[in-house]
């Protein structure tokens, strides 16, 4: 029997989608990676399992229905209250960063642009015990350089 671990990643860059699914399918097949490329269309596949995400990554920068919206929308919910959300987006400066941690993202990551780095970073998430671990100042940002 195979244990799988769901990821939900959505990002509306059709390249960045490709590079993540590209980077976790060669970490291997016990990971389901379910894709979208939209805010709405994250919170319609939360609202019509399965899959149930173990993690959920999340850009913030998309039209329409931002990654802020989506966040502050899951975070109202009490059923996804203790469900992951990482940040993953090209933004790095310190407000956005503080939003997120505001809106009550598990955790901030700037997206890498090389396979290495990339798959460390994505290593790195998954190893996280999200049961125990607490976002603070200290330890919400993640530095892959």
């Amino acid at each position: 029997m195979r244990n799988e671990f769901t990821i939900f990643y959505t990002d509306d860059d059709a390249e960045d989608l490709e590079f993540f699914t590209e980077v976790t399918s060669a970490m291997g097949d016990h990971l389901n990676i379910v894709t979208q490329n939209n805010g709405k269309k994250l919170l319609h596949d939360l609202k019509n399992p399965p899959p149930n995400p173990h993690i959920v990554f999340l850009d913030l920068n998309m039209p329409g229905f931002s990654g802020f919206d989506v966040l502050q929308q899951l975070r109202s919910s009490i059923e996804y209250k203790n469900l992951p959300i990482v940040i993953f987006s090209t933004s790095s400066d310190e407000q956005t960063i503080a939003k997120s941690m505001e809106l009550g993202a598990s955790f901030y990551v700037s997206k890498p642009t090389d396979y290495t780095l990339l798959k460390k970073t994505i290593q790195h998430t998954l190893n996280i015990n999200w049961d125990t671990f607490k976002p603070s100042k200290e330890n919400f940002v993640y530095l892959n350089n």
